[in-house]
């Protein structure tokens, strides 16, 4: 095996502690006659175990090895894997190298790990590579990577050769994508070292879909619209959801993006104390084959907080344009997201019909940089009980229209009052109580 992975170019500079290396050493140990038994059985025990956490966690199934060295292949964020995501297999001398390391990496898919478990007289490999997963869904946080890994595991256990082996990765890099933006719908972000930015999957994303939030059919077309325009590389706009607490603005954004996931949309979701970090997080996306919708949540401004002015450069009238596969969606409970208080209006000058404000104007400034509004109401009494009646039947409860409407009523009187939330939150009591 250390013979293989030394022949790796492109995909070599691997982390030494990653579980491929460590095992590399334990063979190349292993072959120089002078080792341990009890200390490399101990090593490869390690090795293993990590294996089988990364199998769990991921739901990998049949051959942990094949499913290892596939997820090594598409999480690994090089200059081959990068440009295949964008433009495909092109003619190009860096296919070369990486048909080289195609080789390598066909060979350890059949590499035999028998002379290791004679030695050690272990047989945890037979097992890995003839592995039963438990058939459990719901332990799964994240199905879609699982699927993605599986699935290309077994088109690779197949190929015969590193050219079969090279269209079959190159392929999945262009169709799908590489690294962790490959795999994944939504991702959060922390700084590290450099002041560059580290994006972390959400793995246990809400699955909703826009058919779920009821009602609200203007506010979901106009949504869909931008989106779709944005995602088939149309001029699309910014877009700020605003309205009362609990009508659906969050819901609205995670079923768009898992409506449009399969287009290349992506979800990167940032706080109001990480607006200093925007910057580096677009320069580090704007390149990617992907479409990104910066989401701010709940986004406000209190009269003292000025990062709102940063905000605004970033999202239109800064020096560098912004790039066209990110936008920025936000939702607020405020129109106008900074809070306005009357003594804004003190600087108004008043010449006839004209009133001018700088104040006012500089704090309104923001919100006119999304081109689309959208603005989400509480529902009317009717609405909310055909929000209650269309939830109840998708569910199939099992309660007569008069009963359960009556016990809608009492349930909002306590906790909030009338919204699409609060009748949700309705329907999971009454399916807890069944």
């Amino acid at each position: 095996m250390e013979k293989i992975v030394s022949k790796l170019l492109m995909y070599g500079d691997m982390p030494e502690d990653t579980i491929l290396m460590q095992l590399s050493k334990v063979c190349k140990e292993l072959h120089s006659g002078s080792y341990s038994k009890e200390d490399l059985t101990s090593r490869v025990y390690k090795q293993i175990k990590r294996l089988l956490i990364l199998g769990t966690s991921c739901a990998f199934d049949k051959n942990l090895w094949h499913n290892y060295l596939t997820y090594l292949l598409i999480m690994d964020e090089n200059p081959f894997s990068l440009t295949c995501e964008k433009v495909g297999s092109k003619d190009g001398s860096v296919n070369h190298f990486a048909k080289s390391d195609f080789k390598a990496f066909k060979e350890l898919f059949d590499y035999d790990f028998s002379e290791i478990e004679a030695a050690l007289d272990v047989d945890c490999f037979s097992c890995i590579t003839n592995y039963k997963a438990i058939d459990k869904p719901e332990l799964m946080y994240n199905g879609n990577v699982s699927e993605k890994v599986r699935s290309l595991s077994e088109e690779l256990e197949k190929t015969q050769n590193e050219e079969a082996f090279f269209d079959c990765i190159t392929r999945f890099y262009k169709e799908i994508g590489v690294g962790a933006f490959g795999l994944n719908k939504a991702f959060r972000i922390h700084e590290i070292q450099g002041g560059r930015v580290e994006f972390n999957p959400i793995n246990n994303m809400d699955t909703v879909v826009l058919d779920d939030l009821i009602g609200y059919e203007l506010q979901k077309k106009k949504l869909i619209a931008n989106t779709k325009a944005f995602v088939e590389g149309k001029k699309a706009n910014n877009v700020l959801l605003f309205g009362d607490s609990g009508t659906g603005k969050s819901t609205s954004i995670k079923a768009i993006v898992n409506e449009f996931y399969k287009d290349g949309l992506r979800m990167i979701e940032i706080y109001k104390y990480q607006f200093r970090l925007l910057s580096q997080l677009i320069s580090q996306i704007k390149n990617r084959n992907y479409k990104f919708i910066i989401y701010m949540d709940d986004l406000s401004f209190e009269e003292d907080e000025s990062d709102y002015k940063f905000l605004k450069a970033v999202i239109e009238g800064g020096v560098e344009t912004k790039p066209d596969n990110i936008l920025i969606y936000a939702t607020s409970n405020r129109r106008h997201l900074i809070k306005e208080t009357w003594k804004d209006r003190r600087d108004v000058e008043q010449d006839g019909d004209i009133h001018r404000s700088d104040t006012m104007e500089e704090k309104l400034s923001l919100a006119n940089r999304f081109g689309v509004t959208i603005g989400y109401y509480k529902p009317s009494r009717q609405e909310y009980y055909n929000i209650v009646t269309e939830l109840a039947n998708k569910e199939n409860l099992n309660i007569s229209s008069e009963e359960l409407l009556k016990e809608a009523d009492m349930w909002e009187l306590n906790h909030g009052g009338i919204s699409g939330r609060c009748a949700r939150q309705f329907i999971n009591h009454m399916i807890g109580e069944q």
